[in-house]
């Protein structure tokens, strides 16, 4: 098993992020951001800031760069700064600086005075409820509302007012930030070949097209490159405003500019995920099976409306069968940034709520909380015809109890000294998705093989995977593969998101490594190849024919080629007719809560999925580590709080919490692995975010079996505990 090819580089700091490139007479920009959060702008007074020691261009709504708004087929239109005067958010992107330095253009940009006409706005979730409108969830096929009733059932709640045992709870989820440790940047050049952008993201081919679009230039003339990317998670998925603002102004000064969000503006011109009102009720009959589901949920959003966080559709829809179903989503439009993917988007706050209220049925059932999961696992979602592919919860529930020792616990946790300790358990589950990529294999004279797709690896590992595909694949040691990512030249890899990486080159490189071998085959036996007129095979890096063998390299060399060449493709088909695709899990959590001071540690954690075939032990448990420690930082640490007046309170690394190692001290993971190859010829599902779905439910549940306490909003705080 190898590691992360990446992790010398990273670890040494040689590696090269967005921002690190630098280039003769590159100069530098600062974005001005908002601060009111809802009215127009009436003036920019920027005549100091244009005469202050450095500046070469103050650009703002009334002189702004030369930018169209851009629109594909897979993102729909990318919001791009500074178009018009509207101001829907406080911190929203409104001025560029350019100087010779970044302090120069920094402190400039303290010098714009703006005048708003200030408009009535309105930040708060709460407030918003009444005013709340149906809405699809992005990326899924199912209405804003649905019910599956059992026949002669006439509605959920006659289904519910049936039902021996009934829970009804709300829970919320509060607004969070991608907080990744590199801040959206960029650096633009421009030549006579056309732009090139530095810049961290999910996907070089997607950023180099919206780029292209917005700046009205042919797309082969855009070149974006990424090959180390700080953390994404979903909040680099477009191209943001530092890459549009230094590529127009580099354009425009005839100049490099590099150009880097602070750290307090990359929680407001930024997306984030929004926060939640969940409204939960469960029928059962005595014996714990579901009769009845019911599931509405609310989500903030910005007034663009540009994202659903899909809550009740990411998890009621699919986890449990039930006789019957109701889920409704709402999305209530506020002040506030814009929302959008953030990591197990509508699972990892959606199964908050409904992994806190199966609990709470367990409880009132007197039931074990893994038992009554187990009565109603379900063998496709309700009301779909297409059973799993492949699914194996029940293994991860029973391997997950043996080795967390949960036949040891009681409905009312133990003590240890002043310590309540708890456990508590929840289900995980995220679909199995694949998005149309391209890869590119290369055989190479002296032996090696180039693995390429533009792509990128905002974590996950997948530079590690191409090596590690792409050497089973064509049947040579990992060593002699040289993977190629994050760089739009590349072929066109699509984005790294919906932990689809894998499951998409995987298969990509399956097919071209098999077109390049039959091209092989093709040259050695023809005409003047050194099998000519032979039926030639291939095994182990070697064409075999003849009673001969000889290597790929050593066949080029015979024909005077430095190497040979072919693509490979892969997108979603038929089998999406055929079958329901998700991985799985059982996560594990002990809380421990101090009797006097109600502060709440998690003490240890396990979580055992089913994710199909696992490519690289290493850097998937590393993938469900982090994820787990999300959860846990949803649960406990992470929120931003936003005040009336749209100011994020706590917009910064000192307030917004997040856990550090003294928080997370033992996470074990484990696998069952089955490959599902009925989802794709690797067999591997995606793990880079069913680590964080589940886990805050299992620590509010474990800090009820500790406490008594029921604590129905993340994160859990310790006012919440002190009547406990």
């Amino acid at each position: 098993m190898i590691g992360r090819l990446d992790a010398p580089l990273k670890v040494s700091g040689r590696a090269k992020y967005g921002v690190d490139h630098n280039f003769p007479g590159m100069v530098y920009g600062y974005v001005v951001v908002s601060t009111i959060a809802h009215g127009e702008i009436e003036t920019m007074d920027v005549t100091a800031a244009k005469g202050a020691p450095g500046v070469l261009g103050v650009y703002s709504p009334f002189d702004p760069l030369e930018l169209r708004t851009p629109t594909s087929p897979i993102m729909g239109e990318t919001w791009v700064p500074l178009q018009d005067k509207e101001v829907t958010y406080y911190g929203q992107p409104i001025g560029f600086v350019v100087a010779e330095t970044f302090e120069q253009a920094r402190d400039a940009a303290m010098l714009i005075e703006v005048s708003y006409h200030r408009r009535p706005a309105l930040t708060s979730l709460a407030d918003g409820l009444a005013s709340a409108e149906e809405a699809q969830p992005a990326a899924r096929e199912d209405p804003p509302s649905l019910e599956v009733l059992s026949p002669g059932v006439e509605s959920i709640e006659d289904a519910l007012a049936a039902s021996p045992v009934v829970v009804e709870a709300t829970y919320e989820t509060a607004t969070q930030n991608h907080a990744a440790m590199e801040p959206h940047s960029a650096v633009a050049v421009w030549d006579a070949d056309g732009l090139t952008v530095y810049s961290g993201n999910q996907g070089s081919n997607l950023q180099a097209a919206e780029l292209a679009g917005a700046l009205g230039t042919d797309p082969s003339s855009v070149r974006a490159v990424n090959p180390f990317v700080g953390g994404a998670f979903g909040g680099k998925g477009r191209t943001s405003t530092p890459a549009f603002l230094a590529a127009a102004a580099a354009r425009a000064l005839g100049r490099p500019v590099k150009a880097a969000l602070t750290r307090e503006q990359v929680f407001t011109a930024t997306a984030g995920r929004a926060a939640t009102v969940q409204k939960i009720s469960l029928g059962a009959d005595t014996d714990g099976t579901l009769i009845a589901l019911r599931h509405d949920s609310w989500c903030s959003t910005d007034t663009a409306r540009s994202f659903v966080e899909p809550t009740s559709h990411g998890t009621s829809r699919e986890w449990y069968a039930t006789q019957n179903l109701a889920i409704s989503q709402k999305m209530v439009p506020l002040n506030i940034p814009p929302t959008t993917f953030m990591r197990a988007p509508g699972e990892a706050p959606g199964s908050f709520a409904l992994e806190s209220a199966i609990d709470e049925l367990a409880v009132a059932l007197h039931m074990d909380p893994i038992e009554l999961r187990l009565r109603n696992n379900s063998t496709a979602p309700p009301g779909k015809d297409l059973q799993w592919s492949s699914k194996h919860l029940d293994e991860c529930f029973r391997i997950g109890a043996a080795r967390f020792g949960w036949a040891s616990r009681t409905p009312q946790g133990h003590t240890d000294g002043d310590w309540l300790v708890g456990l508590g358990m929840a289900t995980a589950m995220f679909p199995a998705l694949r998005f149309p990529a391209t890869v590119g294999i290369t055989l190479k004279a002296d032996d090696t093989a180039e693995v390429a797709t533009s792509g990128a690896d905002p974590g996950t590992g997948l530079l590690t995977v191409l090596s590690l595909v792409g050497a089973e694949s064509l049947d040579i040691p990992p060593e002699q593969i040289t993977p190629l990512l994050g760089d739009s030249a590349l072929p066109p890899g699509g984005m790294s998101g919906g932990s689809t990486a894998t499951a998409s080159a995987g298969t990509a490189i399956m097919i071209a490594a098999a077109t390049v071998i039959d091209d092989l085959l093709s040259l050695a036996s023809g005409a003047g190849g050194p099998f000519e007129g032979l039926e030639a095979s291939y095994a182990d890096g070697r064409v075999l024919a003849g009673g001969r063998t000889m290597t790929f390299g050593e066949i080029l060399r015979a024909m005077n080629r430095t190497s040979i060449t072919a693509t490979g493709s892969s997108a979603p088909g038929e089998e999406l007719t055929k079958h329901s695709f998700s991985s799985f899990g059982a996560q594990f959590c002990e809380v421990r809560v101090h009797r006097w001071t109600r502060e709440a540690r998690v003490s240890r954690m396990l979580g055992v999925f089913d994710a199909g075939r696992i490519i690289n032990d290493k850097t998937a448990r590393s993938q469900i580590m982090g994820g787990m420690i999300w959860g846990v930082s949803a649960a406990l640490h992470e929120g931003l709080e936003i005040e009336a007046n749209g100011r994020m309170a706590n917009g910064d690394f000192a307030g917004y919490l997040l856990p550090v190692n003294a928080d997370i001290p033992d996470v074990d993971v484990d696998f069952v692995e089955y490959p599902d190859t009925l989802h794709n010829a690797v067999g591997a599902k995606g793990i880079g975010e069913i680590g964080a779905v589940g886990m805050a439910a299992a620590v509010a549940n474990a800090i009820y079996n500790a406490t008594g306490v029921r604590v129905r909003r993340i994160p859990i705080m310790i006012e919440d505990l002190l009547d406990g």
